[in-house]
């Protein structure tokens, strides 16, 4: 593992007797939109436990995720560092979303500092519940990355497979497989029933009530996938929900973190955990509206650099810390979370390399504004940005002709003429500037001879040459493609019968469409 001075820092809030630093719970949803929740105007109002949560806690209007897909924005959680600085993207091809498929040859690198590895110096122990996909090889394993414990899967609940042209793939306890996905741990696609968000719920009380015993402070990272196609639910939530299957994994979701807040508050320790609520990307609009989400008035979805690519529902829970009922319009990204943990910890982030995410804690605490930009990247480039209220787009494309033509749309109902292009357009000389207080939907771009205009992009022209000019791009793990790598002999696979026969080495570029 790497190594960097980490310099404590003074705790400025009263933690009780109990402990010295707070413990730390993120709850990072999969495919969720900013749109799915009772507290950002969802109608059908189905979400009590996380309205409740906002209602106690801080809403964040205007939370980012690091790149409208799933691998590349965990790995700027952990990292506190957008994908093209730690390695999760693809120079395949120019912008194109790239993630951790069971065949990717890379994964997260040793050189990168994960948020578990530096809480273990202030004494946290760490786990995992849920989906990884910071690659599913040896090397790359959460438990050599600093976390203690994990229950969950490497990789995307695809399948059912045959096992012989692909594996199933495995949910591991700790550092073996205990089963797979279909095989053992049942996903029924006809009907959408799954207990897996039972297990993930359990696997979490569990872990408070025996980290709360023994007084050592947790990071608890509760990355669930139930609303990820294919979406599932338990059996009692099947069928309750109006927005139906979608809607079903929701409200499931919704108890389940019910349930746990409340476990915190029972075992009286809710003011000594810190917890928040977001989600890795925008909904899968491709999937919609019965294998995917909403958001709300935003233009697109996943895989897009729109707003509805990247604009995530997020919550802030401290009680006794965050006031009640608080809204902020602070610009947050996903990579926040990783600098504000450690200043929870008494940390300060590594001085040795680029950190993205900034320090919320004054946000949620005193009620600051802190004058950041927001970058929006698609794979290799940077796609569009946002100084304050003003978005610029320097790239637009939603995806190609080719894969439009076979049904893929990102952008279903949502075509913006010259916005949601069908092929990759450049504005670098000319960006495309919206005011996204009065066009949250990105619909009417200003007039490139206004003064407006004018004025929004003298500011913002000189915060992304700062940007370019000091970006050195890390080693690109997203290119390389492989079968005979895929989940064939995980950890743990003789003990259980279940190693499977691989193909003979063959890597490729990997293809990645969009």
């Amino acid at each position: 593992m790497a190594s960097a001075a980490l310099r404590p820092l003074c705790l400025c809030w009263a933690l009780g007797p109990a402990a010295a630093v707070p413990n730390i719970l993120l709850l990072l949803m999969d495919d969720m939109g900013w749109g799915d929740l009772g507290a950002f105007g969802e109608p059908s109002k189905e979400t009590p436990n996380l309205d409740q949560m906002a209602a106690e806690g801080m809403l964040f209007l205007d939370f980012y995720t690091a790149n409208p897909l799933c691998s590349p924005s965990r790995a700027a959680l952990l990292t506190g560092r957008l994908p093209v600085r730690n390695g999760f993207y693809t120079t395949n091809a120019h912008a194109r979303n790239a993630y951790t498929p069971q065949d990717i040859v890379g994964g997260i690198q040793d050189s990168e500092l994960l948020l578990p590895e530096l809480l273990k110096k202030a004494g946290y122990i760490n786990k995992i519940i849920g989906k990884w996909h910071l690659g599913h090889r040896p090397q790359f394993h959460p438990l050599k990355h600093g976390f203690d414990e994990w229950f969950g899967s490497p990789n995307c609940h695809f399948g059912p497979y045959d096992n012989r042209e692909l594996p199933n793939i495995p949910v591991y306890r700790d550092w073996e497989m205990i089963g797979r996905y279909y095989d053992d741990f049942k996903i029924d696609l006809k009907t959408g029933e799954a207990n897996l968000t039972q297990l993930y719920l359990q696997e979490a009380l569990d872990f408070i009530s025996k980290q709360q015993a023994s007084q050592q402070p947790f990071f608890l990272y509760w990355a669930i996938d139930a609303t990820h196609a294919p979406v599932y639910a338990s059996k009692q939530f099947l069928g309750t929900s109006q927005r139906g299957l979608y809607g079903d994994a929701v409200r499931e979701i919704d108890d389940s973190i019910g349930k746990i807040l409340r476990h915190l508050q029972q075992l009286g320790i809710s003011e000594n955990t810190f917890v928040f609520f977001t989600s890795d990307n925008g909904a899968a609009l491709i999937s919609a509206p019965k294998q995917g989400g909403s958001n709300g008035p935003f233009l697109c979805g996943k895989q897009t650099t729109f707003e509805g690519g990247m604009r995530e529902p997020a919550i802030a829970w401290w009680p006794g810390h965050i006031p009640a009922g608080g809204v902020s319009h602070q610009l947050g990204n996903v990579m926040d979370l990783f600098t504000t943990s450690l200043s929870l910890a008494g940390l300060q982030p590594p001085s040795d390399r680029q950190i993205d995410g900034i320090d919320l804690l004054p946000v949620m605490l005193q009620g600051k504004l802190i004058d950041r930009p927001i970058f929006y990247y698609r794979g290799n480039e940077m796609m569009a940005v946002r100084v304050g209220l003003y978005k610029a787009h320097y790239w637009t494309w939603s995806n190609s002709w080719e894969e439009y033509g076979k049904g893929t749309d990102f952008c279903p109902g949502q075509s913006v003429s010259g916005v949601t292009t069908h092929t990759q357009e450049e504005h670098t000389y000319l960006p495309l500037l919206f005011h996204l207080g009065r066009d949250p939907g990105e619909k009417f771009p200003l007039s490139f001879a206004s003064e407006e205009y004018q004025r929004a992009m003298e500011r913002i022209t000189g915060i992304v040459q700062q940007h370019k000019d000091t970006l050195m791009p890390g080693e690109p793990q997203l290119n390389v493609c492989d079968k005979a790598i895929m989940n064939w002999s995980p950890p743990g696979c003789e003990k259980l019968g279940k190693c499977l026969k691989a193909p003979e080495s063959d890597p490729k570029k990997c293809s990645w469409p969009h």
